[in-house]
């Protein structure tokens, strides 16, 4: 994949967060894609535990945005790198915001493996 394409990639992974489309999300993770939240000892092995921390993460906040992004892309290792600040809408409207980075690795244009470092508690909190 060329760093454009790679970048396409991540973005239509995060707007299918925002949008809470878990078949998006979904067609961008390999079929045995590992999801880790580092900062917070997640390891999740399957797409079915991977949906689950989606739809929780949806169930608890009116909304999720992510924005500004900055990208570091090895194309050559088929990995990038996302920076990027996250806005998570309570249901009473109050706000949380972090900073958090991404980092994906690419096999046959897909995620085989996403791991999340974030600032703060772990709204993709798998013990819920």
């Amino acid at each position: 994949m060329t760093r454009h394409q790679m970048i396409e990639l991540v973005e239509r992974y995060f707007g299918a967060v925002d949008g809470e489309d878990f078949a998006v999300i979904a067609g961008t993770l390999a079929p045995e894609c590992i999801f880790s939240v580092e900062t917070h000892s997640v390891l999740l092995a399957s797409r079915t535990e991977i949906e689950t921390m989606f739809r929780r993460l949806w169930n608890d906040h009116a909304a999720v945005s992510h924005r500004d992004f900055v990208y570091v892309a090895d194309v050559d290792e088929g990995r990038i790198a996302a920076r990027f600040q996250v806005v998570n809408t309570h249901a009473d409207g109050s706000e949380t915001r972090k900073s958090n980075c991404n980092f994906f690795e690419i096999q046959d244009g897909a995620f085989s493996r996403v791991a999340v470092y974030m600032t703060g508690d772990n709204t993709l909190d798998a013990d819920k």
